[in-house]
């Protein structure tokens, strides 16, 4: 099994910037493609963005597509999702999620492990 623990979460203010960190256990982070999806109360879980196995490949939600931008350092088992120009719509718990395999990035029936999640607020 793998996993997955996020964090950097916290408070901002909107417009400021805050970097998330999802870290791997096991050696073999570079088989898997991650995403990172997010939830609100009272929401569903909402897709935000995905890199692909060698970090050649990324996807973005429209509603962060220009705002937040993914990366990922294998040799540190660890993926980061910089968020900037933050709205208040962007709070949420924030999840990373792994995928062994997949087509469709945006679908989270194509991840395999979940992390715990991280809260995200942004106050106006």
């Amino acid at each position: 099994q793998v996993q997955l623990v996020e964090s950097g979460g916290g408070l901002v203010q909107a417009g400021g910037s805050l970097r998330l960190s999802c870290t791997a256990s096991g050696r073999t982070f570079s088989l898997y493609a991650v995403g990172w999806f997010r939830q609100a109360p009272g929401n569903e879980r909402q897709y935000v963005t995905t890199i692909s196995q060698s970090g050649g490949s990324t996807y973005y939600a429209d509603s962060v597509e220009g705002r937040f931008t993914i990366s990922r350092d294998n040799a540190k088992n660890t993926v980061y999702l910089q968020m900037n120009s933050l709205k208040p719509e962007d709070t949420a718990v924030y999840y990373c999620a792994a995928a062994k395999t997949g087509f469709l990035p945006r679908l989270g029936s194509q991840y395999d492990y979940w992390g715990q999640g991280t809260q995200v607020t942004v106050s106006s």
